[in-house]
């Protein structure tokens, strides 16, 4: 063990073998399922930017092709679902139903229309969007968008956007935008409110900074990984209100099932009666979702998630011939659908229900987490494996969503942060080098878990301590080739290289011009509001009103008390300042990419009153750090 990558211990040997032994590797159903209707891929499964940058490569996972060994340091389960969703292309799902999948985490599903064609979710990034219409086109002819629908508030479907369509063409109403009520309000909290630590947490859970291959990243659950272009929006013209609403858009019947605080707050399933086809979004993939991910979210109700999987299986499943869903591919035949959607069902109620029923027997989040187990017709079921979610962390959130972070003893109720503690732990267990010691006997005898919370202590206490931290780092990565679920790995192996290499810069992209510039005023400033400098802003009483020229609105902000207020529809008689300016100006100061002093120098800003109230505002305004440590102090 040292500063390199290791190779898989006994331990990592004898729990894969363990794992391998009891699942039925020999159903390859799935494999056929992922082939089904393919058409083409790539000839070269790189995607780039104009000037060449690389925002995805499918080159770099040419090991896992399906029939190829699973390697020593990667769990056998997890390499099966990487093997699956190495499949790319595009492929026919059903008579004018076409799917590209592989092109990014999610898929692009095409539906053929009268005059042109609707395209359900334009993946995350506009040059993974444009490769997969161009590969679309390619094989189906050059037929233009007539509409774009969103099937929730996820980035990873809806990112994309206008790398197929112009957002001109959506201004004048010649291609209408659908998605379900709430979801920019809901996109925007998800990827703009909580962004610089949501993009931070995932980098760890997608493995960004890792090498591909059977020691780095080998997939994410849901698809390889996520694209690195451009993210936009385009606001939605169409919301759906209510299940059963039903639209014809290019002589496509579309009927919609909307199923908010599911897989996300805002999500809608969407069946197609003249296919006979059922569009699960991502509320039924092949694998148990997460139900808070490790990137951090809102906690999902599995409760509800279960309930509206049945509300689909009444509505739709008899008059259904095949299922696709906006990750993963297809399943075909009313049976197979059934038991597909009874299981996904299923999965989420026991978890909910079971975890309930401990802790109503005073059990803890955590000590339910180790107490759950699946029953076997679910634990034996490819689909309902951690792939990305996990059962571990799944009763974990489900504890969260109905008692909190509390777990109910005295003393974890004011705790010291780890900073604080572990100095102190250390001390107490005899020094840095004897706790050193005590984990390297741990993970020499397979115990990986405990020696990771004993050297936790150590790095926190004392993160220059060598052996410590390249002991962590082995620790982490042989938990990271035992683990099952992909993000698992990924967090694992991130901690690793971290602790090994230190923080290595990556941008972040979620705070976008793209992003900003389809949010309302209002949104905008809610996310100022959390950026403001509360103990500096202490004592300090400003008022400030704004006018946007482009988009006749008026407003005033307050600071005061150390908190941020925004009132619309008028200004305030006290106002240091008036300013006027154009959105995307104000765009531009908020993300900082306009200087507000040579704004007001070059007239996009103007301004009536004390100018230095505004340069004072800004200034109490965080810089945030996008790169912060996650596993050293």
């Amino acid at each position: 063990m040292g500063s390199e990558s290791s190779e898989a211990s006994a331990a990592t040997l004898t729990s894969n073998e363990a794992l391998r032994l009891t699942l039925p590797f020999q159903d390859r159903d799935d494999f056929a399922d992922a082939q089904r209707g393919f058409v083409a891929s790539l000839d070269e499964p790189v995607i780039r930017t104009t000037s060449g940058r690389v925002v995805w490569d499918l080159t770099r996972y040419a090991d896992q092709t399906i029939d190829a060994d699973c390697p020593t340091t990667v769990n056998p389960s997890l390499w099966r679902q990487a093997q699956l969703n190495s499949i790319h292309g595009l492929f026919e799902v059903a008579d004018g139903i076409y799917q590209v999948r592989g092109l990014d985490l999610s898929n692009m599903t095409i539906i053929e229309g009268t005059t042109g064609i609707i395209v359900f979710d334009p993946l995350i990034s506009c040059e993974t969007a444009a490769a997969a219409l161009a590969l679309y086109r390619a094989h189906r002819g050059d037929r233009p968008v007539t509409a774009v629908l969103y099937t929730h508030s996820h980035v990873d479907h809806f990112g994309g956007v206008k790398g197929i369509v112009d957002e001109s063409d959506v201004v004048a109403g010649r291609i209408p935008v659908i998605a379900p009520d709430g979801f920019l309000e809901h996109a925007v909290a998800e990827n703009v409110y909580a962004g610089t630590a949501m993009s931070r947490r995932a980098q760890y859970m997608y493995g960004a900074l890792l090498d591909k291959g059977p020691r780095g990243q080998v997939d994410a659950g849901l698809g390889k990984t996520t694209s690195l272009g451009r993210i936009s929006l385009i606001a939605p013209t169409l919301s759906i209100t209510r299940t059963g609403e039903e639209h014809t858009i290019d002589g496509v019947r579309l009927v919609f099932q909307l199923t908010p605080g599911t897989e996300a707050p805002a999500e809608m399933n969407i069946y197609l009666p003249d296919h006979r086809a059922l569009c699960a979004a991502e509320n039924a993939t092949h694998n148990l979702h997460n139900v808070v991910t490790l990137r951090g979210a809102l906690v999902r109700d599995a409760l509800v998630w279960s309930k509206y999987l049945d509300e689909m299986i009444e509505l739709y499943v008899d008059d259904t011939d095949v299922l696709f869903a906006q990750h993963h591919w297809p399943c075909w035949g009313r049976d197979r659908i059934v038991a597909f959607l009874s299981r996904q069902r299923d999965l989420y109620r026991y978890l909910h229900d079971q975890t309930l029923r401990l802790m109503n027997q005073g059990y803890t989040g955590i000590e339910i987490a180790e107490m759950m187990e699946l029953p076997a017709e679910l634990a034996d079921t490819w689909s309902c494996r951690g792939y990305y979610g996990s059962v571990s962390h799944n009763v974990k959130a489900i504890y969260q969503r109905y008692l909190g972070w509390f777990d109910g003893h005295p003393a974890n109720l004011w705790p010291l942060p780890p900073d604080q503690r572990a100095p102190r732990y250390v001390e107490a267990m005899g020094g840095a080098d004897a706790v050193v010691g005590r984990a390297r006997a741990a993970a020499d005898a397979g115990e990986y878990r405990w020696a990771a919370e004993l050297l936790t202590h150590v790095v926190f206490a004392d993160p220059g301590h060598v052996h410590a931290t390249q002991l962590q780092a082995d620790v982490f990565e042989q938990l990271g080739y035992q683990s099952e679920n992909s993000t698992w790995r990924n967090f694992y192996l991130m901690g690793a290289q971290e602790l090994r290499g230190g923080v290595r810069p990556f941008p972040a992209t979620v705070a976008s011009p793209e992003l900003f510039g389809a949010l309302s005023i209002e949104q905008v400033f809610d996310a100022i509001g959390g950026r403001l400098d509360g103990p500096r802003a202490a004592g300090t009483h400003l008022i400030i009103n704004w006018t946007f020229t482009d988009v006749a609105e008026q407003w005033f902000v307050r600071v005061e008390n150390g908190a941020f207020g925004a009132v619309e529809g008028r200004h305030h008689e006290g106002a240091g300042v008036h300013l006027t300016m154009a959105r995307p100006v104000f765009d531009g100061l908020v993300l900082r990419t306009i200087d507000p002093a040579e704004a007001f120098g070059d007239g996009r800003i103007t301004a009536e009153g004390e100018v230095g109230v505004v340069l004072e505002f800004f200034g109490l305004l965080d810089v945030v750090n996008p790169n912060f440590p996650i596993v050293t102090p």
